[in-house]
């Protein structure tokens, strides 16, 4: 069961008709935005719940609930080929693929980014990486959850030959490159590799993409987060696209 914590979380997944299983208001308290979830979680027939704070802050895990949290039916998964199959005809496409980035708040956040980006789709591991059910990832992705293709894989050298053969052009970040992204030209179809956090890109996986490229830093700093690092990659393409 997926955890959506805070009003804006919970009100962003009422707008985009996702299936709730239930609203938790707490106990006691009343406030405009309170009410307007409730109203609008009752004109869904979605069940609500008054409850004692303490309840709420368990199951926000530390995210700040605002006084709202939902219960919210998993999502079907979206079968891989399917997707790739619904895509592969088009002329241009932007995916981002993350490889075991495990800290809930950089994955919600990558989610945000690629679908600001206008991103086809977003592929991450089923094993080694954040949950997508915490409510932290949910918090971070602000609604993006809600919006945009997130594909769960068990091997991600094997997706990326899949995109490839579906001719997609594959681009790993790695500090090591020495190739600059900025010097780089970007058309057609293309998909983003970004690594863990502090580890980056595993070998096989950067064996597996068809150039490596660096994002240029004239500071001192070594390395960007990645939910940075992905908004700059992710951007340039566009840009470029544009």
């Amino acid at each position: 069961m997926r955890i959506l914590a805070g009003i804006h979380a919970v009100k962003h997944a009422l707008d985009a008709g996702e299936k709730l299983d239930e609203l938790l208001i707490v106990k006691g308290k009343s406030h405009p935005r309170l009410n307007e979830l409730v109203h609008l979680a009752r004109k869904s027939k979605v069940r609500v719940s008054f409850v004692p704070r303490e309840a709420l802050e368990r199951l926000a895990e530390g995210v700040p609930h605002q006084g709202a949290v939902a219960r919210v039916q998993p999502k079907g998964l979206i079968d891989f080929k399917t997707w790739l199959s619904d895509i592969e005809h088009e002329d241009y496409g932007l995916v981002l693929l993350l490889d075991q980035v495990t800290d809930p708040h950089n994955l919600g956040a990558c989610i945000r980014t690629a679908e600001a980006a206008g991103c086809l789709g977003i592929i991450v591991l089923k094993d080694h990486a954040a949950s997508l059910d915490s409510p932290v990832v949910a918090k971070s992705a602000c609604g993006a959850l809600s919006r945009l293709p997130v594909l769960r894989v068990t091997n991600l050298t094997r997706s990326i030959k899949a995109l490839q053969d579906a001719g997609f052009w594959v681009s790993g970040l790695a500090g090591e490159a020495t190739s600059d992204i900025y010097q780089t030209t970007f058309s057609g179809k293309n998909a983003i590799v970004m690594g863990a956090e502090g580890k980056g890109l595993r070998r096989l996986v950067r064996e597996a993409c068809d150039q490596l490229l660096n994002i240029p830093m004239p500071g001192n700093v070594e390395s960007l987060n990645v939910s940075v690092a992905t908004g700059v990659a992710l951007f340039e393409v566009v840009r470029q696209m544009r």
